[in-house]
């Protein structure tokens, strides 16, 4: 089986590049970028791309964006997320297009390196490998999604005015409201986000974030 590998970290590259060389693939290319990626496929398509989710240069969605662009110029080649993180909103994209010859790993739940070269061979042959963790957080999120219809308009315009950064007393005089009358509107839109007490997450910074992700 040929092999591209995309990942920013050199030890990780390194270590991946070891694993499977040992096992008789080949590497085609490991490269730390998401355009040298693309590159690499472009002159050498291989069997399948392992690729990280955030790479260079700002290291946020570069790499599942490749991925993206990889699925629609190359839909021969398998490709294999193996990533920290869970980029809902792009996972969700790649889900939505034909799924085969697809996988999305967690980096912190690959505990045993024949499974992964199990699962690597899967995806391959035109099979599909998600993480249990990566199918949740995708239908979290899908369901956050569809829960912002749920509120009402005034309920909408408090969101927005907290998304600017407003606290609860500017809300209340933009509004025309009594900062208690905020307060409900705010529990209300906790509630209906599914967003319960935490000591160790802030509801109103995820809040927000549900709001600007639609």
């Amino acid at each position: 089986m040929r092999i591209t590998i995309a990942e920013d970290s050199t030890l990780l590259r390194d270590g991946l590049v070891h694993v499977l060389e040992r096992r008789g693939h080949t590497v085609a290319a490991a490269v730390g970028d998401a355009d040298a990626l693309l590159t690499a496929v472009a002159a050498d398509p291989p069997d399948v791309v392992i690729i990280d989710v955030r790479m260079p240069p700002t290291h946020t969605d570069e790499g599942i964006q490749a991925a993206l662009a990889l699925r629609r110029t190359h839909p021969d080649v398998a490709v294999l997320v193996l990533s920290q993180y869970v980029e809902t909103h792009y996972a969700a994209q790649l889900l939505a297009g034909p799924i085969k010859k697809l996988g999305y790993l967690l980096k912190d739940r690959v505990t045993d390196v024949t499974q992964f070269l199990d699962a690597l061979q899967r995806v391959a042959v035109g099979g599909t490998v998600l993480d249990p963790e990566v199918v949740s957080q995708i239908i979290g999120a899908s369901q956050r999604t569809d829960t912002l219809h749920t509120l009402t308009a005034r309920e909408r315009d408090v969101l927005a005015l907290m998304a600017e950064g407003r606290s609860n007393n500017s809300i209340a005089a933009a509004l025309h409201l009594s900062t208690a009358s905020v307060e409900k509107h705010i529990t209300a839109i906790f509630a209906k986000l599914n967003l319960p007490p935490s000591t160790t997450t802030h509801r109103r910074v995820l809040a927000v974030v549900h709001y600007l992700e639609n």
